[in-house]
């Protein structure tokens, strides 16, 4: 009994701090943009689909792991990442580095191997741009960080895709298109009440270098940009009735968020609806994509 204590208590912390480099409540998110594509395209056999959501997550564990190594010397003075592994000493940096690496070396073999050399091919190239273009060029480098940057994120739906298909087509880089819209109004919502934070750390985000009128004018247009382009699926055909209904509601919403941030960019009171904006966002791209599957399977 005495020998087995210890060891349960170092062994839980550490699991707890693995667990944390890959962000799960970030990636939660991606996987729903991974799995929802793959019954938009097609039929997947259940195994399939388990394994593309393990190798997913893999591949973007590690890609936040290798990201906290890179980031851990502004993380250390942002108030929302100083608790982190690698700040709060708890794991060195080179252990966070490794676990990053192997994580992604084990999605692209396990997507590579058990569902196709495409899939394990964009996987992997969403880890790059993640790591390289976002995080060591584009982050502390230019207030388009997240326009640009934000392309690694709008990766998984090409992944799902490909995984079902064996191909990129229109349909799916359609797919693609619609996350790497969503994306700079959902974090510019974020970082306009992280500015004190993005500032400490040096971090050149849109409110931060443009100001915030200028950045809630850009949430503004990039909303609007969005939710037109979340109609083209339905109009192309690719998409039916079930998902055109829920795509004008969702997006009517979401519109509706940002234009409240909007109407407040004079008077300064846009932080609590920018927050609010910011959670919508979350629930508004998962549910977008639950709409893609629902519709394909049981269309009206």
């Amino acid at each position: 009994m005495t020998g087995t204590g210890p060891v349960v208590a170092t062994a839980r912390p550490l699991a707890a701090d693995l667990l944390s480099l890959t962000k799960p409540r970030i990636i939660s998110l991606l996987l729903v943009t991974t799995a929802m594509p793959m019954y938009a395209a097609g039929s997947p056999s259940l195994m399939t689909v388990f394994i593309v959501m393990v190798g997913g997550y893999l591949m973007a564990g590690g890609a936040n792991a290798v990201n906290m190594y890179f980031d851990r010397d502004i993380d250390t003075v942002m108030a929302r990442t100083r608790t982190r592994p690698i700040p709060s000493g708890r794991m060195t940096p080179q252990a966070v580095m490794a676990f990053g690496m192997a994580s992604a070396t084990a999605a692209t073999f396990l997507l590579g191997r058990f569902v196709n050399v495409l899939t394990a091919g964009l996987a992997l190239g969403g880890f790059y741009a993640y790591v390289f273009v976002y995080t060591r060029w584009l982050k502390r480098s230019s207030p388009q960080n997240i326009v640009l940057g934000g392309a690694a994120g709008a990766f998984p739906p090409l992944v799902g895709w490909a995984a079902v298909t064996n191909q990129v087509d229109i349909r799916a880089t359609l797919l693609f298109l619609i996350v790497f819209y969503w994306t700079p109004p959902h974090f510019w919502a974020l970082a306009l009440n992280k500015q004190v934070d993005y500032g400490r750390a040096g971090v050149p985000m849109a409110p931060n270098a443009w100001g915030t009128h200028e950045t809630i004018d850009q949430m503004l247009w990039y909303s609007v940009l969005l939710v037109a382009l979340t109609l083209l699926p339905a109009c192309i055909g690719m998409l039916g009735v079930p998902y055109l209904l829920s795509a004008l509601l969702l997006g009517g919403l979401f519109l509706r968020g940002a234009w409240r941030v909007w109407r407040q960019r004079d008077s300064g009171e846009w932080s609590a609806p920018a927050w609010k904006f910011y959670k919508y966002s979350l629930l508004y791209l998962a549910l977008l994509f639950l709409a893609m599957a629902v519709d394909r399977h049981w269309p009206l």
